[in-house]
């Protein structure tokens, strides 16, 4: 008699081609960091040369971290991505780490935040959204309720409802909304040049320009980084859907490489456009920076249909989010190490519902808490932690296996790991000594998985040798 329990378990189907997982890469990155972020560098840095600096140092950081992730994701298409490298390449505690920090911290709070994000830019268009339905006095402070709170919380809901329903039907979803968000990028950038009319430097609005030293001014490009890597931001997502992707050895190199660098010539030629109708002062002083350059060639008509861009923009980064995310808890409860049923695949459409479900519920709360956006800079600091450690992974495995199979082989290695490393430390270090409490609640949050994952690993051992003596019992009485 033979044991059926293998060939009855269900899987994810592959059922992403190239485009849909470029997509995914552009989709997850650009939200809503480019319509904002250059204000906040050109404050910091001073000087328009240099906050082209820090974007082209920037997008050279972040091409070396794509490198890494592509050689992972082609040696391990697995669910999960980082998950399955950190497994392999520093052991599974560390790939338990970033999932349980991933599942109850990262995931959650992000969704959260695209979800109000998108309630924001609607409450633009629709004042009302934005007005106070009454006031909650809890534990000594105001809490306002507006209806902002349950549209956000009926947004994650209705994304979550989506990649329920079929991985095929989310990617034709997120390829659609990407060439939206592409789309507008492209109008920006075409109207900016073709429309708009060169700035005249006002006085009024003009900021100094230069540092008192070359120190100061790499230190200067350096806090630009911040920012600008927020925007860069999504770029190592695509591995979570490693077994989802058709031919995943090629296309996610492939999608990773395409998509990164579409991203970031799109980037340059809008902020050529920032500069080019705007002053720099007005830049650093703009609080919507991209609404405030349209304005100048299309009026405030143009500006609330680049807010009804935003707004889609907001909700195909949250499709993403809740699409990649749903894969970890999910690979992570199949090797019997997070909540069982987590594990469960939708029997006919072969999506993780169990672990959709987890995640959808999780981020419908904190939706309608509002109390996400305390606890997004902690996910920041704890997300680049496990970047640095995934470059150590690549390092470590390389080194550990020469012998593995790599379909694809980061480009100047060791240099690319190394410089990507080096920059995970350095952001690190940054958002610990900006923002120190929080950072180490990040921290906490991290540890506080070890215990599980100790009792999760007991049980699921428990559970294998209990399965070990059936199996050794059926043999002998076959």
């Amino acid at each position: 008699m033979e044991s059926t329990d293998h060939s009855a378990r269900l899987d994810l189907i592959r059922g992403l081609g190239l485009w849909a997982a470029v997509a995914v890469v552009i989709g997850d990155t650009i939200g809503s960091g480019i319509f904002l972020v250059p204000s906040a560098m050109a404050g910091i840095v001073g000087s328009e040369s240099l906050v082209f600096a820090a974007w082209i140092v920037g997008g050279l950081i972040v091409l070396c971290g794509a490198f890494c992730y592509a050689e992972l994701g082609a040696t391990f298409p697995k669910a999960g991505g980082p998950y399955a490298y950190l497994n392999n390449g520093l052991g599974p505690l560390s790939g338990f780490l970033f999932g349980w920090m991933s599942a109850f911290l990262e995931r959650p709070v992000a969704m959260a935040t695209l979800a109000a994000g998108f309630a924001r830019f609607l409450g633009f268009l629709f004042p009302a959204i934005a007005v106070p339905l009454f006031t909650l006095h809890l534990f000594g402070g105001e809490f306002a309720v507006t209806m902002a709170q349950p549209l956000a919380a009926l947004v994650v809901i209705l994304v979550t409802a989506v990649n329920y329903l079929s991985v095929k039907l989310s990617g034709a979803i997120q390829i659609g909304l990407t060439s939206i968000k592409v789309g507008t990028i492209v109008l920006i950038v075409v109207g900016g040049f073709l429309f708009g009319t060169k700035h005249v430097q006002d006085a009024a609005t003009a900021v100094p320009v230069g540092h008192a030293s070359p120190f100061g001014t790499i230190l200067a490009v350096l806090a630009a980084l911040v920012p600008a890597m927020w925007a860069y931001n999504g770029f190592n997502d695509l591995g979570h859907l490693g077994e989802e992707v058709i031919d995943p050895h090629k296309n996610i190199p492939r999608a990773i490489l395409i998509g990164l660098g579409t991203i970031g010539v799109l980037y340059l030629l809008a902020n050529a456009v920032y500069f080019r109708v705007l002053s720099f002062g007005a830049v650093a002083t703009s609080t919507h920076v991209a609404s405030d350059a349209i304005r100048t060639f299309a009026g405030q008509s143009g500006a609330r249909a680049l807010t009804v861009a935003m707004a889609i923009s907001a909700l195909g980064a949250l499709h993403v989010v809740v699409m990649t995310g749903a894969r970890i808890p999910y690979a992570m409860a199949r090797d019997g190490v997070f909540f069982s049923f987590a594990s469960r695949l939708q029997p006919k459409l072969r999506t993780p519902s169990g672990s959709l479900i987890f995640l959808g519920v999780a981020a419908t709360l904190l939706a309608l808490s509002g109390t996400y956006e305390q606890l997004y800079s902690l996910f920041v600091f704890a997300l680049w932690i496990f970047m640095g450690l995934t470059a150590i992974a690549l390092l470590r495995l390389r080194m550990t296996k020469p012998a593995l199979e790599r379909p694809f082989r980061a480009w100047a290695y060791p240099l690319t790991p190394l410089v990507f490393l080096a920059a995970a430390i350095a952001l690190t270090i940054s958002l610990w000594l900006s923002r120190p409490i929080r950072s180490s609640l990040g921290l906490v949050v991290i540890l506080a998985g070890v215990p599980f994952y100790y009792r999760w690993k007991a049980r699921s051992a428990a559970s294998s040798t209990v399965g070990s003596n059936i199996d050794v019992h059926r043999k002998r009485t076959d």
